[in-house]
């Protein structure tokens, strides 16, 4: 179940997703859905271990499936229409784990760690899990960015052999530094849930709320891979 935070804002449509602005701090609108459909079937008959491999309509159609099967290929198909009617460039990933940060040092940068998304012109992100475990997100209020923790800073600053001055700023930005974030303590993420289409802001320039913050979820060897829908 979503949780009723203030940044959050459940919608009832597709329709209600795309066109709700973002303002007095909502910065998630969730379009709550319960999808029927067997998604797990898709992804064993997929068989893939090793790598993130986009899927396309027709790798789907390419599929044996059980009725259950096909119920949820269909609902694929057409979440990626959707949001391709709404002039968006929707991926459907099948990903065994992503590539973890090789040198992390004081800031991993992979999408295990909290982060917003980024852009420098007005854009949203739109993600929808599937199946197994789902994206999390964190409050903007429970989060600190990792380059204002003075600990961090003095490390990342240490590693880059300068002042902290503009050129140590764009240093943070040119490696995503400033983007990645560390939940204080107590903080309790939550869940986007399986089924649930998102739409989350990204930090842009002037933007009307910040920036929503979220992460992948750690996945363990041998767990089936993840079905996402990201746009």
């Amino acid at each position: 179940m979503i949780p009723d935070y203030a940044c959050i804002r459940k919608v009832s449509s597709f329709e209600e997703l795309v066109s709700t602005p973002f303002s007095d701090g909502v910065n998630a609108h969730c379009w709550e859905r319960t999808l029927a459909g067997h998604f797990s079937e898709i992804v064993n008959c997929l068989n893939i271990h090793d790598e993130i491999t986009t899927l396309d309509e027709e790798d789907l159609h390419s599929l044996q499936l059980s009725e259950a099967g096909k119920l949820a290929r269909n609902i694929l198909i057409e979440d990626q229409r959707l949001l391709l009617e709404h002039g968006l460039s929707p991926i459907l990933d099948c990903i065994p784990a992503y590539p973890r940060d090789p040198d992390a040092g004081p800031v991993p940068t992979d999408v295990y760690s909290y982060h917003v998304d980024s852009a420098t012109v007005e854009t949203d992100t739109y993600l929808c899990s599937y199946n197994e475990i789902s994206s999390e997100g964190l409050r903007n209020e429970e989060a600190l960015r990792r380059v204002d923790i003075p600990e961090t800073r003095a490390a990342i600053l240490s590693k880059y052999g300068g002042q902290d001055n503009d050129d140590f700023i764009a240093y943070l930005k040119e490696n995503f530094f400033d983007l990645h974030y560390s939940p204080v303590p107590n903080a309790q993420p939550y869940s986007f849930g399986l089924g649930n289409l998102w739409r989350i802001a990204t930090q842009y320039p002037d933007s009307p709320v910040p920036p929503c913050i979220h992460r992948a979820p750690t996945t363990q060897p041998g767990q089936p891979s993840r079905l996402l829908l990201i746009s």
